[in-house]
């Protein structure tokens, strides 16, 4: 298992909510609220089939910048809770505060290159499965806008209670493993 630590990523991610990713396309600006549940359950899918890899190749880095495609499987699978807690929160409360993730952070914690794929994979189908329970409290056709979420670079942008962070991280990621 690769030893060189990756340099964190300081990237303010909320811009995809105003303009296409260059990397997998997704125009997040232009996708209908009730696209967002498919979607997620096709990245399920996608990153099912991913994780029934060898291990030694979900295990591997692309370079010493990226994730494993295992590592990027964490993390969307993390991804799914952080953004179901927020939306917790924008449903429950009135200008609410987003606490900051450190997805970096995260991921050296939680040790994601150690991870055992198939418990990777049945994680992050069940926390999928929850944020879209969590969805059904309100129509995904009335948005609510939420406060500017807490970052490492005090960048702001709106979220939306079907955030596209989960949906974003597709198909075209789950086959790279790049972030």
């Amino acid at each position: 298992m690769p030893t060189v630590p990756i340099v964190p990523d300081g990237k303010d991610w909320t811009w995809v909510l105003q303009r296409p990713c260059p990397e997998c396309g997704l125009d997040a600006s232009s996708l209908p609220p009730v696209s967002v549940a498919p979607l997620l359950r096709s990245n399920a899918d996608a990153w099912a089939g991913v994780l029934r890899r060898p291990v030694t190749e979900l295990r591997r880095r692309p370079s010493d910048d990226r994730w494993s495609p295992l590592e990027y499987a964490c993390h969307v699978r993390d991804v799914c809770v952080v953004y179901r807690a927020r939306l917790g929160l924008m449903l429950c409360e009135d200008d609410p505060l987003y606490p900051n993730w450190d997805q970096d952070e995260t991921a050296v914690e939680q040790r994601y290159l150690g991870q055992e794929p198939v418990a990777v994979a049945a994680a992050g189908t069940a926390q999928r499965r929850r944020l879209l329970h969590r969805g059904r409290f309100r129509p995904l056709h009335d948005p609510r806008p939420g406060p500017p979420p807490l970052r490492r670079d005090g960048g702001a942008g709106p979220l939306t209670p079907a955030p596209p962070g989960p949906a974003q991280s597709g198909s075209s990621r789950a086959e790279s493993g790049s972030r």
